[in-house]
């Protein structure tokens, strides 16, 4: 208190900067600029500009998610342009190596089976419209991999591998003594009898049913069963006209059949 006036003395204050030293160590507390602390703490743990890392992440996995799906859209798109160019291919493989099957065993008395030259001829194509069918896929799923690719994978093994079990039980009929137009036939339809179960088994495997490929396998099994039934020599030549001709027809019937 002030002796010579009787008043009471003002509370001490910062002389600097006129500020209430309470005011002072409130601000002193919060650090620099007046942040809170703690707050502070938060906004380094959300990392620059204020965003969560958690949450960058989910946005990155998003946009992953996002452009994996817009490549095999793509894909899709030019697989289905480009399926054509695989049915023309094929029919053309069907046609042709069972044509020149059938030529070189018509009129055979007694059946002896395929000349070499037509067995290397149709060894040749198949070859080569593998080599197309690489092609045009890898082209088509560039970018995809995963399932897509897995799939992929499993569809050509199941061709490759139901093709060489029933080229082994050819062998084995022949082994066992099964005459030569009984093995050829077995032979000769192996591979679409192949083809046409595994086009039937995978046509709803992408989640909705493939009517191409659904009706392309029924018509492969039909014709490889019923060809049995004209003996070797028929049958060559039913495998190669309604074979190879289903096959190229599906060129054509196809995207008739996406369209609608």
């Amino acid at each position: 208190m002030n002796e010579e006036t009787g008043t009471r003395n003002p509370p001490a204050r910062n002389e600097t900067a006129g500020v209430d030293a309470q005011d002072a160590a409130a601000m002193g507390a919060q650090g620099p600029a007046g942040v809170d602390p703690q707050r502070a703490v938060t906004m380094g743990a959300q990392g620059p500009a204020g965003v969560d890392p958690q949450g960058a992440a989910a946005m990155d996995a998003q946009g992953a998610a996002v452009i994996m799906r817009q490549a095999r859209e793509r894909a899709g798109r030019e697989l289905r342009v480009r399926r054509p160019v695989l049915f023309v291919t094929w029919g053309l493989v069907l046609l042709i190596g069972y044509g020149a099957m059938w030529l070189s065993v018509r009129g055979q008395r007694p059946y002896t089976g395929p000349a070499w030259e037509t067995l290397l001829l149709g060894f040749l194509l198949i070859l080569a419209a593998a080599a197309v069918t690489a092609q045009v896929v890898d082209r088509a799923a560039s970018g995809v991999g995963g399932r897509s690719e897995l799939q992929r994978g499993i569809f050509v093994l199941a061709l490759i591998s139901g093709f060489a079990a029933l080229q082994i039980e050819k062998s084995a009929m022949v082994h066992a003594g099964a005459s030569k137009p009984v093995a050829g036939m077995l032979g000769a339809a192996s591979p679409m009898l192949a083809a046409g179960v595994v086009f039937v088994a995978t046509a709803a495997l992408g989640g909705r049913l493939n009517w191409s490929r659904l009706a392309l396998g029924v018509w492969l099994l039909a014709v490889a069963a019923g060809g049995t039934w004209g003996g070797p020599v028929t049958a060559l030549a039913v495998y190669a006209l309604a074979g190879g001709g289903g096959v190229l027809a599906m060129a054509a019937i196809e995207p008739r059949m996406r369209r609608s």
